[in-house]
């Protein structure tokens, strides 16, 4: 008996306000509002260069704004205006801040340019989050 292949699931798209520390698995469509490059470290004098670039950039939708970082190869694809799909997006904290981020099992695709203007003025990575862990008695 052959089994058939399970077909594969729509995306649900999460807009930038719903998203919420220590989660993952979020798909945006998000619009890119500027990319500063923070570490570029390689060798160049060698022959096969792995280089490890990383780039803060705001990105953000109608409903917010938020850091995300870019690694390698997606920091070439993270210039300002562009719009692009975040597939299997998670939200690392850093230095009590969320981040967002894309690893080895998401995707980022550049996309058709997005009709809505960015929310810069509600960043959810200007709010501090503080770890608090609870005691049950």
């Amino acid at each position: 008996m052959s089994q058939a292949k399970p077909g594969m699931r729509k995306p649900v798209f999460t807009k930038v306000d719903q998203l919420r520390p220590g989660t993952g698995g979020h798909t945006l469509t998000v619009k890119v509002v500027n990319s500063n490059m923070v570490l570029q470290k390689g060798r160049p004098d060698r022959p096969l260069v792995r280089q490890m670039r990383i780039a803060e950039c705001l990105v953000g939708d109608e409903t917010g704004s938020i850091v995300f970082t870019a690694r390698n190869e997606q920091v070439d694809l993270m210039k300002a205006d562009a719009t692009v799909i975040l597939r299997n997006a998670k939200i690392d904290m850093f230095k009590g801040s969320m981040r967002l981020a894309v690893d080895k099992w998401g995707r980022v695709e550049v996309t058709d340019p997005a009709d809505f203007i960015v929310k810069e003025d509600n960043n959810l990575s200007l709010v501090e989050y503080e770890l608090v862990n609870v005691v049950e008695e």
